[in-house]
């Protein structure tokens, strides 16, 4: 029996299934929150699957220029390519395997689109999005990008079979290369029928997997293409097997436990400072994208 067999694993709170809606340009995402029954998973805010879509030549869509302030945009991109540009002068292209991790802090603007290929060609379009808070002393920093390629991450092979990439944190010993305001992991496996990774995630942590193809048992629950499923913050490890081929994300964090008040691109901790938001960005003090051809080159 193995060590990871012998200890206790974490209890499953729920299963949720993510719910399809149009977002940004009119793209559509696959959401398991926010939604009615279930506003955060603390410190996580919103988690999207974009796709994935097959673009008609001429047809790709994306998110046009657009303010945040208060807490991070994580994009990872499977499938295609997208342009980011904000007004702090940050350019990226993110391609397949690749992330951007952006702090909007005290606010910025930016745009994520379809590159001139993709727009001019179509495609295959598939990745995710996920929002982060910042703690109230945070809200007001600097903003910051941080862009990696995909040949940026670590990867292996697993003992239980399967292989697993780590963006942020650690995992089994792989550790990812982004440095993360608050305590974040962010992983993504790879499985074949009766592959399984073992995942400890420090006690009080919010845990949760979301399996974006195929299906897997964890700790001992059963989920599907489409299905996240949430584990209690006690100590214990998670288990995830296999039941056929299976695409999962492995997401925990450090819950910030502090008010939050949102209001659409922006999370803060009132509602004042939601309205000074407004404010802040109808007054344009949170700024403006360069023109193309400027600006910091980080594709």
């Amino acid at each position: 029996m193995t060590e990871h067999a012998t200890q206790q694993r974490r209890a499953v709170d729920r299963v949720v299934t993510a719910h399809r809606q149009t977002e940004g340009g009119g793209f559509v995402v696959r959401r398991p929150f926010p939604t009615a029954g279930l506003d955060n998973l603390d410190p996580f805010l919103l988690f999207d699957e974009m796709g994935p879509t097959e673009y008609a030549p001429g047809g790709a869509i994306g998110a046009p220029d657009h303010p945040h302030r208060g807490f991070e945009t994580v994009t990872y991109l499977l499938d295609g390519a997208m342009e980011h540009r904000d007004s702090t002068g940050a350019h990226g292209v993110i391609r397949p395997g690749a992330v951007q991790w952006m702090t909007a802090g005290c606010g910025v603007v930016h745009s994520e689109m379809p590159t001139d290929q993709i727009q001019r060609d179509g495609g295959r379009v598939h990745g995710f999005q996920i929002w982060v808070n910042l703690r109230a002393a945070d809200k007001m920093t600097p903003p910051r990008y941080q862009g990696f390629e995909a040949d940026e991450f670590a990867s292996r092979t697993l003992a239980g079979g399967g292989r697993l990439r780590v963006i942020a944190g650690d995992i089994d010993g792989v550790e990812g290369p982004v440095n993360t305001t608050s305590p974040v992991t962010y992983g993504h496996v790879t499985l074949a029928a009766g592959d399984r990774v073992d995942w400890d995630v420090p006690a009080g942590h919010t845990a949760f997997v979301h399996v974006f193809e195929g299906a897997a048992n964890v700790n001992g629950t059963d989920a599907a293409d489409g299905q996240l499923v949430l584990l209690s913050r006690e100590e214990g490890t998670i288990s995830v097997t296999a039941t056929g081929h299976a695409e999962a994300l492995l997401l925990a964090g450090e819950p910030l436990r502090e008010p939050i008040a949102r209001y659409g691109p922006f999370v803060m901790n009132s509602r004042q400072e939601i309205v000074t938001a407004f404010e802040d960005f109808e007054a344009g003090r949170l700024g403006t994208i360069p023109a193309a051809g400027s600006g910091v080159i980080r594709d």
